[in-house]
C-alpha cells in the first residue's frame, strides 16, 4: 500500500478485503450453518487474489525482497505493532476463562 507505483485500483481492492474482514456485516450473516462462514471463506481471499493480480510484478518483487530482510535481525523492527493484538486476545481469553471457570 505505500508504494507509490501500486495502481489505485490495487489498493482500494486491498481495502475493500481488510474492511470485509472486519465489517461485522456480511452478505450472508454468519449465524446461518455453514453458508454464514462460506462467504468470508470465499469473498475475502478472493479480493486478495485480485489485489495481487492487480500489483504490478516489479513492485511484487520489490515487496517480496523487502519481506525477506525483516527477520534477518531476529526481529522485525516494528515488533511492537503486535502488542495491541496480542493485549486484546490476551483480555479475550482472560474474559473467557472468567465466564467458563465461574
Amino acid at each position: 500500500m505505500k508504494q507509490k507505483d501500486t495502481p489505485v485500483l490495487a489498493k482500494i481492492v486491498g481495502m475493500l478485503a481488510v474492511a470485509y474482514a472486519l465489517s461485522p456485516v456480511d452478505l450472508i450473516p454468519d449465524f446461518i450453518p455453514v453458508l454464514g462462514y462460506l462467504d468470508d471463506l470465499l469473498i475475502v481471499p478472493a479480493l486478495i487474489a485480485w489485489m495481487i493480480r492487480l500489483v504490478p510484478p516489479a513492485v511484487m518483487r520489490r515487496c517480496r525482497e523487502q519481506a525477506q530482510g525483516m527477520w534477518q535481525d531476529g526481529r522485525p523492527k516494528k515488533w511492537y505493532y503486535a502488542l495491541p493484538v496480542l493485549i486484546l486476545w490476551a483480555l479475550i481469553l482472560w474474559w473467557l476463562w472468567q465466564i467458563f471457570h465461574h
